[in-house]
C-alpha cells in the first residue's frame, strides 16, 4: 500500500486503484484536472457596457442571424414554389442550407461572440451561468433584429412570392395537432442546446464545435420534415 501511495505521489501512477479509469476529468483532485472550468458569469456585468468587444459580439450575432435567415428563407421559398420537388433542391437541400449556414457562421463568429445565432442557445448558456444577464439580453435583442432584417430583405426582393408562400414559415401538415408541433419544437430545441453544451464542454480539447452543431441542424431539419 505504501509503495502504491508513493507511486501516486511522484506521478508514476496518477490515479489510485479506486479511481475510475479515464482522463483527469474524472479525478476528484482539481489540481489533477487537465482542463479548467470557466468561472460562473455574474448576473450583472456593468463593465461590459463600456467594452468594445461587448458591442462587437452583438454585431456578430446580428450579422450571423441576418445571413442565416436570408439564405434559409430564400431556400425554403424556392422549394415551396416549385410544382415538382425534383426540380428544386428539395428537403435535403433545405437541410444542407440550414446545416451549411450554421457551419460557416458558427465558425466565423465563435471567436467573437461564441456563435450562438439562436436565442434558445443564449438563454441556455445564461441558465448555466456562462453569460451575464446583460450580455444575454443584448444577444437576444441583436439576434431578433438580425432575423427581422434578414426576412425583411427577402420580402423586399420578392414581395409577391413572400406573401404567397408565407415567408417560408412552417405550417403543420394534416394529421398533426398543435401539440405535436410544439412537442417536436421542444425536443428539437433541447437536442440543439444539448449539442452546443457538449461541443463546448471544457473537457474537450478540439476547437471544432461548429461541426456537431451544424450536423445537428442538418439532421433536425430532416427528422422533423414530416411535421411541416
Amino acid at each position: 500500500m505504501e509503495n502504491r501511495d508513493e507511486d501516486v505521489r511522484v506521478g508514476a501512477n496518477k490515479y489510485r486503484e479506486n479511481q475510475p479509469i479515464g482522463t483527469a476529468a474524472q479525478s476528484q483532485d482539481n489540481d489533477a484536472k487537465d482542463y479548467k472550468e470557466a468561472p460562473s458569469a455574474p448576473l450583472f456585468e456593468h463593465g461590459e457596457l463600456s467594452s468594445w468587444s461587448f458591442y462587437r459580439a452583438g454585431i456578430a450575432e446580428f450579422v450571423a442571424t441576418f445571413l442565416f435567415l436570408y439564405i434559409t428563407v430564400l431556400t425554403v421559398m424556392g422549394v415551396n414554389k416549385s410544382s415538382n420537388k425534383c426540380s428544386s433542391v428539395g428537403v435535403q437541400g433545405i437541410a444542407w442550407a440550414f446545416g451549411g449556414m450554421i457551419f460557416a457562421l458558427v465558425y466565423c463568429t465563435a471567436g467573437i461572440s461564441g456563435g450562438h445565432i439562436n436565442p434558445a442557445v443564449t438563454f441556455g448558456l445564461f441558465l448555466a451561468r456562462k453569460l451575464s444577464l446583460t450580455r444575454t439580453l443584448f444577444y437576444i435583442i441583436m439576434q431578433c433584429l438580425g432575423a427581422i432584417c434578414g426576412a425583411a430583405v427577402v420580402k423586399g426582393f420578392q414581395p409577391h412570392q413572400y406573401e404567397r408562400l408565407g415567408g417560408g414559415a412552417n405550417t403543420l401538415n394534416k394529421g398533426y395537432s398543435i401539440g405535436d408541433g410544439l412537442g417536436a419544437e421542444i425536443v428539437g430545441t433541447f437536442v440543439l442546446v444539448y449539442t452546443v453544451f457538449s461541443a463546448t464542454d471544457a473537457k474537450r480539447n478540439a476547437r471544432d464545435s461548429h461541426v456537431p452543431v451544424s450536423l445537428n441542424k442538418n439532421v433536425n431539419s430532416l427528422i422533423y420534415h414530416p411535421f411541416y
